[in-house]
């Protein structure tokens, strides 16, 4: 059973994250988009979406550096377990707490506001319920899972971590998450229902980033078509004659 949960499923729900993306992009481009909704309501929106977005943006990189960087790491710089897991603590609640708010907000929002509840799809209702769920249990597990470090039972970062590395590198371990309580257990298993919810969903704009505008002139100068009328185009020096 746990090679099931921590091993076949997550491979399953990852490979529907990869090609659905494919068949997405392939068969529906016009769909690729957020559906934007500000022009039925701004108000809200403009307190909940900065709010969701940058605490998404600290709950991933906080998974980034607590999944991926290895205890040893920072063992190596430095950086003491107790130090690590109260900077853990406060930037995954804070990250967690903007989040769930601005969420809160959203939902809110979406179901008061008759044209954005009309512009909802089944497929983003049941994404706001795996994307509650993902990120309470994350807020449980950093605070569950940092007590349990302190006391010396349960240290994600030789358990959870492990796993995920190994599961990314194809070697897969899951008698590492079977050893996991049931809170981390359970985030691990809707976070990869996320993702393979992930590209049937308005969450596909995450990987439509306008990254062109970075490099883009703040004004586009359009230069004269030299074929057009048989004079020769003037010089700015060049003088008016009378």
């Amino acid at each position: 059973m746990n090679e099931f949960l921590f091993i076949v499923v997550p491979y399953v729900c990852l490979t529907t994250f990869v090609v659905g993306h494919v068949w997405r992009y392939r068969y529906d481009k016009f769909g690729w988009t957020t559906r934007s909704s500000q022009l039925y309501e701004s108000r809200l929106l403009r307190i909940g979406s900065p709010l969701f977005h940058f605490g998404m943006l600290g709950v991933v990189g906080g998974h980034v550096i607590g999944l991926l960087v290895p205890q040893s790491w920072t063992n190596a710089v430095g950086i003491s377990e107790h130090t690590y897991h109260v900077v853990a603590v406060a930037g995954g609640l804070l990250a967690g707490v903007a989040a769930l708010v601005g969420m809160v907000i959203l939902i809110y929002r979406r179901r008061t506001v008759g044209p954005v509840f009309s512009a909802t799809t089944r497929m983003d209702k049941v994404m706001y319920a795996f994307l509650a769920i993902v990120i309470t249990l994350g807020m449980w597990n950093t605070i569950a899972g940092s007590i349990m470090t302190i006391g010396g039972e349960y240290n994600y970062r030789e358990g959870v971590s492990v796993w995920y590395r190994s599961f990314l590198a194809f070697q897969p371990d899951a008698s590492l998450m079977a050893q996991a309580p049931l809170g981390f257990q359970l985030h691990a298993l809707f976070a990869f229902g996320l993702f393979a919810l992930w590209p049937f969903t308005r969450l596909v704009h995450v990987f439509s980033a306008p990254v062109g505008y970075l490099t883009r002139p703040y004004i586009v100068y359009r230069t004269r078509d030299e074929q057009l009328g048989s004079h020769r185009p003037r010089r700015g020096w060049d003088r008016i004659s009378p």
